[in-house]
């Protein structure tokens, strides 16, 4: 099967590159940036794409490239960091300029390229760059530049190319077409990988990983780790599967009940229903630090799925997770091992996790998957829409919603206004419209007049946003009457929330989740 190859170099874009190009229906395989180019697989290798990065090429950090990778007989790339590290090795100059670019951008073409075929001169483009190209490297010509007279793309007759804008985030205008132009038109690539194929394959990755051993999946009720739990019954013999269900306090209102009747239709023999919420409140008690609380709640995971697999006797089992993509890179785990950590993924990161993972006995069949790819895997294992299409819910669940400490009261409290919050777009239409929507509760009072009387209530900020991966995000759109009826009806309903805001950030430069 023809394939592509990507280059990480840290960029937390690296495996968006990845999807884009499995979108054009071409396999991919994500590689170390610094990887040698004799110790690759190349069967099948139609090209390679370099990823962006947080360094700088003129840094001791920033990774360098197998240099026979620029000899080899397929195209090559560069993207962001890719170019400016393309542009460096051939002699040109990398340097921080004066006029920085960050966001949309203007591209007006200086000659004609393959690359950009079917192109329109001066499309939009995303830039997310602070170092810039001041000299091209040898045997290179300009094809455009960005508003700022700053080179935005070059190619080299040896069939390298360069870009200094993100043609894989959705923000960039005709930024699929230009991947497609580079994959099917100068790679030669053909499209023949689909999820269909992706579901034989890691089926067949767990039967042999596994073969008769058992496996334990924690269910948090989303629809990452549902999926696996289709996955695992589809792929193994249902007495080899155990699934666990821990309700740690900090669910959304009903979810344990949903959940299980859910766990049910996928006809599970192994179902064990925890009801661990004390462990978990009382371990975050006082504890207002993001980072800590997934700590802490990364671990008590773990020990309680210990002390519950104890009681089922079960030897030699494997942890099944269901872990994305996005949940590694924004913890720092991308394949270099250069990504910046964003956030701290409690299925990542916790000590007690990695642990496991480093015995071998953790596997993680999502991990190279978006939220819209396991959405679609969940479809073709047989899940009922009902449960594919739900919106994401964060494995630390309300703690990353309650800014500040987290409590009893506090969590009921949200409960109750993101229950209002989810069933008013679900009566509205709304709700298949928007890719997530919750309420976060903030450490912040505000002064309020109910009746006759002078009240301080809490503030509870209101979030729905629209994605197609979870990388980039856009604000919902809401229609003013829709979230002044919304506002009205939560603070009618909880008389503890005396104010509601919306957040109309986008990602960037926020993330979804507030923590």
């Amino acid at each position: 099967m023809d394939k592509i190859l990507i280059f990480d170099f840290g960029g937390q874009t690296c495996q968006l590159i990845s999807r884009r190009v499995r979108e054009i229906g071409v396999y991919t395989e994500v590689v170390p940036g610094d990887s040698m180019l004799s110790e690759l697989s190349l069967e099948g290798v139609k090209g390679v794409i370099m990823s962006g990065s947080p360094e700088s090429v003129n840094s001791l950090a920033g990774l360098k490239v197998d240099p026979a990778l620029y000899d080899a007989h397929f195209p090559v790339l560069g993207i962001c960091y890719g170019f400016q590290r393309m542009t460096h090795d051939t002699g040109g100059e990398v340097k921080s300029l004066d006029k920085r670019e960050f966001g949309r951008a203007p591209v007006t073409f200086r000659k004609e390229c393959r690359l950009f075929q079917n192109i329109p001169d001066g499309f939009t483009s995303w830039m997310s760059h602070g170092d810039s190209i001041s000299s091209l490297g040898a045997g290179f010509s300009l094809v455009g530049e960005s508003l700022h007279h700053i080179a935005a793309g070059v190619q080299e007759e040896k069939q390298l190319y360069g870009i200094q804008f993100h043609p894989e985030v959705s923000h960039c205008d005709y930024g699929n077409e230009i991947l497609k132009n580079f994959v099917i038109e100068v790679c030669g690539a053909r499209p023949e990988w689909n999820m269909e194929r992706y579901l034989q394959q890691v089926m067949a990755d767990i039967q042999a990983t596994v073969k008769e051993r058992p496996v334990l999946l924690l269910i948090s009720g989303g629809v990452d780790s549902t999926v696996v739990g289709g996955l695992l019954l589809k792929a193994l013999p249902s007495d080899q599967v155990y699934l666990m269900y821990i309700d740690t306090g900090l669910m959304r209102k009903n979810e344990t009940e949903e959940v299980e009747g859910y766990l049910q239709s996928l006809g599970a023999k192994h179902l064990k229903i925890i009801d661990a919420s004390a462990d978990f409140l009382t371990a975050l008690l006082e504890v207002a630090d993001p980072e800590e609380k997934r700590r802490i709640i990364g671990d008590m995971f773990i020990s309680v799925q210990e002390r519950e697999v104890a009681k089922l006797k079960l030897t030699n089992s494997f942890l099944a997770q269901g872990t994305l993509y996005t949940d590694m890179i924004e913890s720092g785990k991308g394949v270099g091992k250069k990504a910046h950590v964003i956030k701290s993924h409690h299925n990542v990161r916790s000590p007690l996790v990695e642990s496991k993972r480093d015995a071998g006995l953790v596997i993680e069949p999502l991990q190279y998957l978006y939220k819209d790819e396991v959405r679609e895997l969940g479809r073709n294992i047989g899940l009922p829409e009902t449960m594919v299409g739900r919106h994401p819910f964060p494995g630390p669940g309300l703690a990353v919603r309650i800014l500040g400490d987290v409590t009893v009261e506090k969590c009921d409290i949200l409960r109750e206004a993101d229950y209002i919050f989810v069933n008013e777009l679900k009566n509205r239409g709304l709700y298949d419209k928007i890719w997530q929507a919750f309420c976060v509760l903030l450490p912040v009072r505000s002064v309020g007049v109910t009746g006759d009387a002078r009240e301080y209530g809490y503030v509870l900020a209101l979030r729905a946003i629209t994605s197609r991966d979870g990388m980039t995000a856009d604000v919902y759109p809401f229609e003013t009457r829709d979230l002044l009826e919304i506002s009205s009806l939560i603070t009618n309903s909880v008389r503890q929330i005396g104010r509601v805001v919306y957040d109309i950030s986008s990602k960037p430069p926020a993330t979804i989740e507030w923590e």
